[in-house]
């Protein structure tokens, strides 16, 4: 199983640092992928979750490609991307039970659904990974807390051998 970090964050949330080049490229160097936000505003790409903070280039996207996870935040970032015909994963919702990505992947926030080897699932805070009881095959967990979810899934794969 694959382990994204949400935001560059791995040690828990980290508002100040989140979506910044630098802390990305931290939690990639550690080996993990990367969740990022993505706008794309006045023909600038911008990372940043709430609001654009860090302007970023194409070719900044195109060298991470294959760690990164892309949520578009907003419509222009989507066809932005779905131009460029470039292998990013992407993809963008906003409350949505199960998100398709752009590389086949579902993204699933409904864990009552039936999970599969296809699925990502966000078990962002401590409690979210606690609160977890799914034994199911999946793809990733998307976490902002990536000790935290070792630690759980090395518990159930140990009951599992029991």
């Amino acid at each position: 199983m694959k382990i994204i970090s949400h935001r560059g964050n791995i040690k828990g949330l980290n508002p100040r640092r989140e979506n910044s080049p630098s802390y990305i490229d931290c939690a990639i160097q550690l080996g993990y992928d990367v969740e990022i936000d993505i706008r794309f505003l006045d023909d600038i790409l911008w990372l940043g979750h709430d609001e654009p903070q860090y302007k970023v280039e194409i070719n900044w996207l195109l060298s991470r490609k294959e760690k990164i996870w892309v949520h578009c935040k907003n419509l222009e970032a989507c066809s932005f991307l779905s131009r460029h015909k470039n292998d990013i994963n992407y993809f963008s919702h906003s409350h949505d039970p199960v998100v398709l990505v752009s590389n086949g992947m579902t993204w699933v926030h409904d864990l009552s659904l039936k999970l599969d080897e296809n699925c990502v699932i966000p078990l962002l805070s401590k409690e979210d990974i606690d609160l977890y009881q799914g034994t199911d095959k999946i793809h990733a967990v998307c976490t902002d807390d990536i000790f935290h979810i070792k630690n759980k899934f090395a518990k159930l794969e140990k009951s599992c051998k029991s």
